[in-house]
């Protein structure tokens, strides 16, 4: 019978010794690889038009990111079926870290709006962050005579179908505040005139089209500054820092009334834990700086800086108020 060759003992050390050698060799080259994201730019989908306030902070985000991570982070529009087309791109794109989105409260509302969707809010995203909210107002013109919500209420109430509220398009969050008025109310009678957009639907007040106006507080902020409309309420958690004379809706005697439209960032499911650990770290790190702060702030937003985990807390629990909302106020699914 023949013998297997015997491999010298110096050789069979050397041989594994060079082998654990390439296998370090491999691991070295690895960490930098990921340790150098990002490599290539970034980009932010904003699921709706350019120059709403979306698009306003994804690109004072995606600007001072940049600086704070060396690599081109850009935005990128996809508006389209309520943000549904945007929502669905980023979806199923690779999960790699270099396409995230600016997710706005239409994330949370939309499964119990439309028929179908092209995401699993639970399932197919992974929250980077919350960023801020932007709270919304109850508006009427100073020659209705109505100092409060309500007072508005029960002068609407006398002859509810000589009243009706304009919105911005169906759940937007400014419309469905509209519709839980409403229910609380008993304003049903009065109707809701839904628009394209929250500034068609300013006008419709400042023109005396409609009496009341649910809008995001931002376009109406000057028009309340001027004089032109009164501000009965603001939806947020608390009064807005320059106009205290405007309660909040719970101060103003609705237990629980808080609607904001919150905007954060997301990633892909499956996006590596330490990729979205570092787009956490530095989106929060810059939503600390006092100049950012201020310049969120005078675009209208209140800046909440939340972590990922706590963020999809938030969508877990909105998900299903929208959707009761929506199924009470009656509002047909699309």
């Amino acid at each position: 019978m023949r013998r297997m060759a015997q491999w010298p003992l110096v050789t069979r050390r050397r041989f594994v010794a060079a082998a654990g050698l390439l296998g370090v060799g491999a691991i070295m080259r690895a960490r930098p690889a990921r340790a150098a994201y990002p490599e290539r730019p970034i980009k932010i989908v904003v699921a709706n038009t350019p120059g709403g306030p979306s698009d306003i902070i994804a690109r004072i985000m995606a600007a001072t990111m940049q600086e704070a991570m060396g690599g081109t982070v850009f935005v990128e529009n996809k508006g389209g079926a309520g943000g549904n087309i945007g929502m669905g791109l980023v979806a199923r794109a690779e999960p790699d870290g270099y396409t995230i989105l600016l997710s706005t409260s239409a994330y949370a509302v939309n499964p119990g709006l439309y028929h179908t969707l092209p995401y699993d809010p639970l399932k197919d995203f992974t929250a980077i962050c919350e960023l801020a909210v932007s709270p919304h107002v109850f508006a009427v013109k100073p020659d209705l005579g109505v100092g409060t919500v309500k007072e508005f209420a029960a002068l609407a109430k006398v002859n509810p179908d000589k009243f009706n509220v304009s919105t911005p398009p169906i759940g937007t969050t400014p419309h469905l505040q509209a519709e839980v008025l409403k229910l609380r109310e008993g304003l049903q009678g009065m109707a809701t005139v839904v628009f394209a957009g929250g500034g068609d639907a300013l006008k419709a007040l400042l023109s005396g089209t409609v009496q009341l106006s649910s809008g995001v507080l931002a376009p109406a902020h000057a028009h309340i500054k001027a004089g032109t409309i009164k501000g009965l309420a603001v939806t947020g958690r608390t009064r807005w820092h320059d106009l205290p004379e405007i309660p909040t809706m719970v101060e103003a005697g609705y237990p629980d009334f808080v609607f904001e439209t919150y905007t954060a960032l997301m990633a892909p499911a499956k996006t590596p834990p330490d990729v979205v650990a570092r787009l956490e770290q530095v989106a929060l790190e810059v939503l600390r700086r006092p100049d950012m702060r201020a310049k969120l702030t005078v675009s209208g937003f209140d800046v909440t800086a939340q972590p990922g985990k706590e963020h999809m807390a938030r969508v877990a629990r909105e998900v299903p108020m929208f959707a009761d909302i929506i199924s009470r106020a009656g509002i047909k699914k699309l």
